[in-house]
């Protein structure tokens, strides 16, 4: 070795090792390790942040703004409504978390998948009296399992795909090759999950966070065209039934009905009053087609009738100076919770005028033990009450600060919107096909699609670069060329002859399950697209060591890079179960150990099945 090649390991072995010691965030220490390979030389200055423009880091924050826009329009909460019944019980409610889990990771970003199931899942570990950990774990690992289907389902096999395109004299992997062998293993690992391996998981305790709060109630209008027209309300009840929600009064020309007769039909121009859950309240409104009072009828400003009779006319104009006409028609929701002395105490949404003077909406008001049947505009407003508002951030913290009021903790409630939902979900088909035709390659294709989401206001223009997780890029953009520069300083074919030679003893297939083995170690103590960064150099130059084709090589470090289950660090997902499961850092390995091992048992010899160890 020469001194810049011994200088490369050096940093290399640092930044592992950092990685590992998880003091500083990892997209810091990437950076690190990028400026001190550009210090000694073996990056040239001009091709550092050549990253930030890779196919990969484009991808990445591209399926994170798809992902996204599937979240907010409320796409994957139909889906999981539809094929999660709330009457089905404990292992039925887990398969169809498990699959569902899997197959939305396969296509949108595993953390969001797992992020939107997981209320869900506590849900139904509430319902059967189950330690919330027995679906959680399961869950997790589902989801990470799915991601390594496809190439867009995790960022290993993005950067796998781009270093066989640069450093394997290849094209880049295609939308489904990663399919054959991932499919196999993810399938396997699925079966073990669901047959035993959620009992595998520690029973703890989870500890819930966020504010509680008692049932939401809200009205609807039934409006022209809609669908629950001439309906009986036990029809309309049998429908809300699988969101937890209820139809606790009906108000028909202004005669207000408390628990009306299931038999009653249903007429254009009722108004229901509905009772739901916080968490399911946006499944509730979405199951009927309907919307809500606030956002179909114009709030009529207080005055005399004369007054009143001239103001229905027309639809009182907001005009909201804070924000830019790119903002223009994006709201938000929030949860605030009235003070005890705050202004708001004894005031009505009428008095208060949110509409005109905020720009504010009152969807629902959530009161303990309160269920007098008015309309939300009358209703009086009591110390401790929930109230769930419609509005721009600006608008809603003014509003907030104003009159005393206390956020609480953001949460997943969501406003499913069909028309949108179905757009949603058509634009991520298309940008999928067009991937996996090869008409587009996968960076444009995908950019497409956040192109669309942001003209047409699925995911809100303040909110795209929210979307993604820059650290991630970051850590993917800076990464990549110290990765590039291991094969190129030849550190890449010393390591490999090394491993070759020294621990597979020649061996192809020695050599091979040892990549993986390695790979998914150090993907349970760092991240995941780091590892594939730092192993894809080695893959290859072991290949090249041997004699065969790199491909074999290059799918044992996506397969093992998506393997974390030994930890809570190895993956996000993993991370995000650790509070509300009540686990443990010890707690992983009980169910991990014996997932990772079915992975090599299934993995290796379905590498060498679909990629044969063929001479290059």
């Amino acid at each position: 070795m020469d001194l810049s090649q011994i200088a490369l390991v050096a940093i290399v072995v640092a930044t592992i090792g950092l990685f590992l010691w998880g003091r500083w965030r990892h997209d810091l220490v990437a950076l690190a390790s990028l400026l001190s390979c550009v210090i000694v030389g073996v990056i040239p200055a001009e091709s550092a942040f050549s990253g930030f423009g890779h196919p990969a880091v484009i991808t990445v924050a591209c399926v994170l703004i798809l992902s996204a826009g599937l979240e907010a329009s409320g796409a994957v909460q139909v889906l999981a409504q539809k094929l999660l019944p709330r009457a089905a019980g404990p292992m039925i409610s887990l398969t169809v978390l498990a699959l569902l889990g899997a197959l939305l990771s396969a296509f949108m970003n595993n953390v969001g998948a797992m992020a939107m199931l997981m209320p869900l899942a506590l849900q139904v570990a509430a319902r059967h009296e189950l330690p919330p950990g027995r679906l959680l774990m399961p869950l997790a690992f589902a989801t990470i399992f799915g991601g390594m289907t496809t190439l867009i389902g995790t960022p290993p096999n993005l950067i796998v795909a781009g270093f066989r395109a640069e450093h394997a004299n290849g094209a880049a992997f295609t939308m489904f090759d990663f399919a054959p062998v991932g499919l196999a293993v993810a399938g396997s690992g699925l079966l073990f999950l669901l047959l035993l391996g959620w009992r595998l998981v520690p029973v703890r305790s989870g500890r819930s966070e966020g504010f509680d709060t008692a049932r939401y109630m809200t009205e609807v209008r039934v409006s022209e065209g809609a669908s629950v027209i001439g309906k009986r309300l036990r029809e309309v009840d049998a429908k809300l039934e699988d969101s937890g929600a209820q139809v606790v009064a009906l108000i028909r020309n202004e005669l207000r009905m408390l628990a009306p007769s299931p038999g009653r039909l249903i007429k254009e121009g009722d108004l229901l009053v509905l009772e739901a859950e916080p968490d399911s309240f946006g499944n509730a409104i979405g199951s009927l087609g309907l919307k809500l009072e606030e956002e179909v009828e114009p709030e009529k400003p207080v005055g005399d009738a004369s007054d009143q009779t001239e103001a229905e006319s027309e639809e009182p104009v907001v005009e909201d100076q804070r924000g830019s006409s790119d903002d223009a028609g994006e709201t938000g929701l929030g949860e605030y919770v009235v003070m005890p002395h705050a202004m708001l105490v004894g005031r009505t949404a009428r008095d208060l005028q949110l509409r005109t003077r905020f720009g504010i909406n009152l969807l629902a008001i959530s009161r303990h033990g309160d269920r007098r049947v008015q309309r939300l505009r009358t209703i009086r407003l009591e110390g401790g009450d929930v109230l769930l508002l419609q509005g721009s951030d600006e608008a809603l913290a003014e509003f907030a600060s104003e009159f005393e009021c206390v956020p609480l903790a953001p949460r997943a409630i969501h406003l499913p919107d069909r028309r949108q939902a179905a757009i949603a979900a058509l634009t991520m088909l298309a940008a999928v096909a067009l991937a996996a035709s090869g008409w587009w390659p996968a960076a444009i294709s995908f950019a497409a699609g956040a192109l669309l989401f942001g003209l047409l206001r699925i995911v809100p223009l303040r909110r795209i670069y929210q979307a993604i997780d820059w650290p991630v890029i970051v850590l993917l953009a800076a990464l990549i060329p110290v990765a590039n520069a291991l094969s190129s300083t030849g550190v890449a074919s010393l390591l490999a002859d090394l491993l070759v030679t020294q621990v597979a003893q020649g061996h192809a297939i020695w050599a091979l399950a040892l990549v993986l083995v390695v790979t998914m170690t150090l993907s349970d103590f760092m991240n995941n697209a780091a590892t594939a960064a730092v192993m894809c150099p080695i893959a290859i130059g072991t290949a090249t060591t041997l004699g065969v084709a790199a491909d074999p090589f290059l799918m044992a470090v996506a397969i093992g890079g998506s393997c974390a289950f030994l930890t809570p660090i190895g993956h996000q997902n993993n991370t995000l179960i650790l509070g509300p499961g009540g686990f443990r850092f010890g707690d992983y390995w009980r169910l991990g150990l014996p997932l990772e091992a079915l992975v090599v048992a299934i993995g290796l010899p379905c590498l060498l099945y679909v990629w044969p160890l063929s001479p290059a």
